[in-house]
């Protein structure tokens, strides 16, 4: 008789053999590890439980703190937060995520405190997401991050547009499309635009590229402020129509859009009717 087979008799019939316990030094499955289980709590978004079994685990590695840094982040607790997040990234300071998400939490604590403070958690936040690009240059998120930092914060906080542009072109390297939107917004803020035409073009182009992004309300205000460069203007009505038939959302919206297109006087240089039409046709379920 194997082994296993000896096990499973005295787990199914213990009034054979007495009264034993279940737990005959097998180790656990992967799945009962309490970091493996508390990873999984947090894919499920159940944070609190993830704290709790890893709090109760007494794990304290690198990986188990980084864990305890993300449940703290989503939670919305940015100082704890970036508590884990050091002390994961001192025991692993070769590590780019953890300096990614120290970064991180040091933005979000300088946006929610007082102004005295603000900026000092600013400038750890520009330090970290420096030292995540420097450990791992290939990693996009940490890209993306220290771009978005350069362009938002002042001189005085180490941003700056000469250092956000610099950060695009690396970007374009590994990936043109979001290089071209990392060059969209940096041309938006610069306000480098030739025509009249070009800064509306250029607006669209904004809006759409937040829009695959996932960055909606960033999106719409765009497309609002191409509006405002240029009212009822037939491009950005069938800009903001396509948009949203693409990602299925506001379709109403869009219809309402294309009607309003379709009864106005369009020009020549103005896009086709027949483009109008189908896109109502596709809004429509046609």
């Amino acid at each position: 008789m194997s082994a296993r087979v000896f096990t499973l008799l005295l787990l199914a019939w213990p009034g054979l053999f007495g009264q034993v316990s279940p737990l005959i030094n097998t180790p656990l499955p992967a799945s009962e590890d309490p970091l493996s289980r508390a990873e999984e709590l947090y894919r499920q978004t159940d944070y609190p439980a993830s704290l709790t079994l890893l709090r109760e685990s007494g794990r304290a590695s690198g990986k188990a703190l980084y864990l305890i840094g993300r449940d703290h982040f989503m939670l919305g607790d940015y100082k704890k937060a970036a508590e884990a997040f050091k002390q994961a990234f001192s025991m692993e300071p070769g590590n780019a995520e953890y300096a990614l998400w120290l970064g991180r939490s040091f933005g979000r604590r300088a946006e929610t405190s007082i102004p005295f403070f603000a900026g000092s958690s600013a400038s750890q936040a520009r330090s970290c997401f420096e030292k995540a690009v420097a450990l791992d240059p290939k990693n996009a998120e940490a890209l993306n991050d220290l771009f978005d930092y350069y362009l938002e914060a002042p001189g005085f906080l180490g941003g700056g547009y000469d250092k956000a542009e610099a950060i695009a072109q690396r970007i374009a390297k590994r990936n043109a499309a979001e290089g071209r939107f990392a060059q969209a917004r940096l041309a938006d803020r610069r306000r480098q635009f030739d025509t009249a035409d070009e800064q509306l073009r250029r607006a669209i182009d904004l809006a759409r590229d937040l829009a695959r992004h996932g960055r909606i309300a960033e999106s719409e205000s765009a497309f609002d402020q191409a509006d405002q460069l240029a009212p009822n203007s037939p491009q950005v009505t069938l800009a903001r129509a396509r948009m949203y038939i693409e990602q299925k959302r506001n379709l109403d919206r869009a219809r309402a859009l294309l009607i309003q297109y379709l009864r106005s006087n369009s020009t020549p240089g103005d896009p086709s009717r027949e483009q109008a039409e189908k896109l109502l046709k596709e809004a429509s379920g046609a």
